[in-house]
């Protein structure tokens, strides 16, 4: 093992590596000339709406699962111990709610585009603004997705850099543009499959390198990499349970509740009981996935110990660690190198491949249908056109990253998360506030995006002069101490920020908790203000039954002859049964049950024209 000398893949590595490349476009190329051949936009966008869970939930997984996740994950356990595996917790509630809030409604709207639903709860302003909002969003991620691992590759074995970025985004983009969702759904499937086997190689590889498992065992747990529960309630503590559990849920539901990419998948399901489904079953695909992140980490440090090869020098970046790792640990084994640069790519495959398409598909259901009529075989070969076209704009991205410098990156990387948190506000406010309108809408957007950006820059810009010492000083167990577990708050007297600077130094996992609350609570303010929306004037469909699906939970939990006088049929009534439609509305406000559709109901978008 030569830790100093730079390392190089061999050839059975670049075949490895071609080979994913060559069968993901080929699966493009299958479902481009087979079926319905991609000639309707109803196919090209939404897989004819005929997907069943499993390869959707594996979909939903993989678009999640980013390179900059798989190459993160592990160093940020490596450095700072096991802390970080807490936030498994938060997918609990960040699926539960999408599956039995967002799906639903969106489902039943029949929705081609989510952000249809701003308009018929609001208004066409608030739609387009949240279509730009999340445009920008993507785009600036786009870049950063595919050039971040490309980079890393090509700092630790020489790997052409723009090599790299060319031959994944080419792929990506040709296979998106012809195979459509279809494609990029069964290539997310492939890309799980070869993600997870290059994950499990690597990590026995490197245990059986460690000395076996009991070895690796003890030098983690020595070492002080085993966390316990750390109940430190100060949220600018960059990792620990509240903010991990918590603040993880606001984040999940950015990701897995309103965003067009996942919820594009939502309603490509044949049915609405397969895409609840399908997002249930995300949930054991994504405690694999980082079940088999943080222990590639335990196993890094397993084999490093505390001479970081970072601190030694022998790389530059800690986005380079895992890569180091490998090459340096699987180099006498020819091919493991190759399959796990192939896991790499296979993420940021997923990721960038379901940017286009979403990308896509608002392109063209929100800013260029309602204004231009035209015929479907047209509107299918634009939308193409436009997957064409911001797989291009993704590789100028990249070579526009590769203009900046390592601080900007990371501040590009934030402000993907950054946005999410407002976006996530705008749905709930129109979502569970009948009272909010447009006015509310459109300013408590524009106040959570200014809370966003204020908060997140701020606190970026704050902490550039000790850009080095940041990570340790605000984090949880980052000194191997005698005792691995944390069971209490840590001890931390010494300099706790205060007025702005703690503000600044809030834990990004609040960043979305803050800023759609603020959308929130603007908009509600903004709304009785100018005059809040009357029952009447909520369309049907687009708000969620809260009063009822609580009282619908009273029932199940309370006797009725202790507290509730409904009429005792009404009494054992299953929340989940009442919002499909299976009963009588009789429960809950006259409100609420104009305002929320059954499953067999007729959605108020099946009557637009424009769209």
């Amino acid at each position: 093992m030569d830790p100093t000398g730079q390392k190089y893949f061999t050839i059975i590595d670049y075949v490895i590596f071609a080979l994913l490349l060559v069968a993901s476009m080929a699966i493009g190329l299958y479902y481009a000339f087979t079926g319905g051949r991609q000639r309707t936009t109803q196919e090209f966008m939404y897989a004819d709406r005929s997907m069943k869970c499993l390869p959707l939930s594996l979909s939903l997984m993989a678009t999640f699962q980013s390179a900059v996740a798989i190459i993160g994950t592990p160093a940020e356990v490596y450095a700072n111990g096991t802390q970080y595996w807490f936030i498994g917790c938060s997918y609990i509630l960040g699926l539960l709610i999408p599956a039995h809030i967002f799906i639903p409604l969106f489902y039943r709207l029949h929705l081609t585009s989510v952000y249809q639903y701003l308009e018929l709860r609001f208004c066409k302003a608030v739609r387009i603004c949240g279509t730009v909002t999340f445009i920008f969003q993507m785009v600036i991620y786009m870049g950063v997705g595919i050039y971040t691992p490309a980079l890393a590759l090509n700092a630790v074995t020489g790997f052409h850099l723009w090599g790299a970025v060319l031959a994944t985004g080419l792929v990506c983009t040709l296979y998106t543009a012809l195979g459509g969702l279809k494609a990029v759904v069964w290539t997310d499937v492939f890309q799980t499959v070869v993600m997870f086997t290059g994950q499990l190689a690597v990590i026995i590889v490197g245990v059986h390198q460690a000395g076996g498992l009991s070895d690796a065992w003890v030098k983690v747990r020595d070492g002080g990499r085993i966390s316990g529960i750390d109940l430190n309630p100060d949220p600018t503590v960059r990792h620990t349970f509240w903010t991990l559990g918590v603040g993880g849920v606001f984040l999940m539901l950015s990701l897995y509740g309103v965003n067009q990419a996942q919820v594009q998948r939502y309603l490509s399901s044949r049915t609405e009981k397969e895409a609840v489904m399908s997002c249930y079953m995300v949930f054991p695909c994504l405690q694999v996935a980082l079940m088999l992140s943080c222990l590639m980490g335990l196993v890094m440090y397993a084999c490093y110990g505390n001479n970081s090869p970072l601190e030694q020098q022998y790389i530059t970046s800690k986005d380079q660690m895992v890569l180091y790792f490998v090459m340096d640990m699987l180099q006498n084994f020819p091919g493991l190198p190759g399959l796990f640069v192939a896991c790499l790519f296979s993420a940021s495959l997923s990721t960038i491949s379901s940017a286009f398409n979403s990308l896509a598909t608002v392109t063209m259901v929100d800013l260029i249908k309602p204004h231009y009529s035209m015929t479907e075989a047209r509107a299918t070969l634009l939308s193409k056109m436009l997957a064409l076209s911001y797989g291009i704009i993704c590789v100028a991205m990249a070579y526009l990253v590769h203009l900046m410098n390592s601080s900007v990156l990371q501040a590009a990387l934030s402000i993907f998360g950054m946005v999410g948190g407002p976006l996530l506000g705008l749905f709930c406010l129109g979502i569970f506030f009948p009272c909010a309108n447009s006015i509310g809408a459109v300013i408590g957007l524009a106040a959570g995006l200014v809370m966003s950006f204020w908060v997140g820059i701020g606190g970026f810009l704050s902490r550039m002069p000790s850009s080095v010492q940041v990570l340790p000083l605000n984090s949880t167990n980052t000194v191997p101490a005698a005792s691995g577990n944390i069971t209490g708050p840590a001890v931390i007297d010494a300099a706790r920020p205060v007025g702005l600077n703690g503000l600044y130094s809030l834990s990004y996992m609040w960043y979305s908790a803050l800023n759609s609350s603020t959308v929130v609570l603007i908009g509600l303010v903004i709304s009785f203000m100018t005059g809040p929306t009357k029952g009447a004037d909520v369309a049907s469909g687009t708000v969620y039954p809260v009063m009822r699906t609580a009282q619908s939970l009273l029932h199940k939990l309370v006797k009725p002859s202790a507290c509730c006088t409904s009429p005792p049929e009404h009494t054992q009534i299953d929340g989940h049964k009442e919002m499909n439609g299976n009963i009588k509305e009789d429960a809950g406000t006259e409100e609420e049950t104009e305002t929320f559709l059954t499953s067999n109901a007729v959605s108020p978008v099946e009557h637009e024209t424009s769209v």
